[in-house]
């Protein structure tokens, strides 16, 4: 660490320095738990599988408890010759700190790790406990990762009242967005078998492909609701269909198709199940289908945590931000079955896994303040 780096800029430089591509941690938890204990957290170290995950967790159980949630896994950095750095060797240019997880979300982990120092440091007996959930299983299939934290958790009675996730939620300033909730992911992989032949003798085969298409038409056209609250309409996007042999005289015996439901809190995985099979077996078609549940929608009414969250961003962006439940997924989605009120706050999205992924250090030096901000606000001074 040079004189001029701060200790969050310092420690994002060397979470960076790890290529801890998904399911990797290759020491980032480690180091962190190190610190942490320094700071006076019990650190518990749960491997799951290939998996790591580290819980770090400060004060009793009397009051709430505060859960700050992230990852130290990251995506692939693509061909390295397209960055204008190595993607695992952190390089600031020009204000900025470039490197791969220096958003998404390395960035905020190391704001995280800060903002708790402070706080136990100037609160050593405050109310309730604040802790720190990391995994290095999000980016990749999300199954030995939080999902499977959160079953150990339930199983041994864990309680958390607040989440926050520090997925890159910002748009084009630090705290213009507040994330109040996510959408549920349901994807399925379907096959439709028929009858394999030679395209010259059509009443000899039967084309699944032929069959499939009228029930995908209805599949993608259908209205699957209105919206909820904050949430746009559930929708449903088919994102590979293949079939044949290659040769264009051959009827195929069988197609494979994918699609995807990205759904809010008016539906329910097993419903959206039932749903489209209704669709597929009114077509008259000779299907299997496996689904994968990713994870069903949260959504975090008003209340302390999003009051709390929307004064510190007004405070630290100089207007009220905008609530959102748009984007993708997040491990928030595992924690809010729990019990827990869930949002993200984070910094500013638009290079997450591009290539010259980035922060801005200004931001970055911004977040621990933010966090901590926040956690007093919750918790007390």
């Amino acid at each position: 660490m040079s004189a001029a780096q701060s200790p969050v800029l310092a420690l994002a430089c060397e979470l960076i320095a790890r290529p801890s591509v998904t399911p990797a941690d290759l020491g980032c938890q480690a180091l962190i738990a190190e610190r942490l204990r320094n700071a006076g957290f019990r650190c518990e170290h749960l491997r799951y599988g290939e998996v790591d995950n580290l819980w770090a967790v400060h004060g009793d159980g009397e009051g709430p408890t505060l859960v700050l949630l992230g990852h130290t896994d990251v995506v692939p950095s693509g061909p390295v010759e397209d960055w204008r750095s190595d993607p695992f060797l952190p390089e600031i240019r020009d204000g900025v700190l470039y490197g791969r997880g220096a958003a998404d979300m390395k960035g905020s982990v190391a704001a995280f790790v800060v903002a708790l120092e402070r706080y136990v440091a100037a609160h050593p007996a405050h109310a309730g406990r604040v802790a720190l959930l990391l995994t290095s299983d999000e980016e990749g299939v999300a199954i030995d990762g939080v999902r499977r934290v959160a079953e150990t958790f339930r199983a041994r009675g864990e309680r958390i009242d607040w989440c926050v996730t520090g997925e890159p939620s910002s748009k084009a300033a630090l705290g213009d967005l507040l994330r109040v909730g996510r959408r549920g992911t349901l994807s399925a992989t379907l096959s439709v078998r028929g009858i394999q032949g030679h395209v010259a003798y059509p009443e000899k085969a039967r084309n699944p492909i032929h069959q499939a298409m009228p029930a995908f038409a209805e599949l993608a056209a259908r209205r699957w609701d209105e919206g909820y609250e904050t949430f746009p309409p559930t929708s449903l996007q088919i994102s590979n269909i293949n079939a044949g042999t290659g040769a264009n005289n051959v009827i195929p015996g069988e197609l494979q198709a994918l699609f995807n439901l990205r759904y809010n809190p008016t539906w329910r995985a097993e419903q959206l199940e039932r749903e489209c099979e209704a669709i597929l077996q009114a077509h008259g078609l000779e299907f299997e289908v496996r689904w994968q549940r990713g994870g069903e929608p949260f959504y975090t009414p008003e209340g302390p945590l999003r009051a709390a969250a929307r004064e510190v961003l007004a405070a630290f962006s100089g207007a009220a931000p905008e609530e959102s439940t748009g984007g993708g997924t997040s491990d928030a989605r595992f924690i809010a079955p729990l019990g827990a009120q869930c949002i993200e706050i984070g910094p500013v999205n638009a290079s997450i896994h591009k290539v010259d992924e980035q922060v801005s250090v200004a931001d970055l030096e911004a977040l621990p303040d933010l966090y901590l901000a926040l956690i007093e606000r919750l918790m007390g001074r």
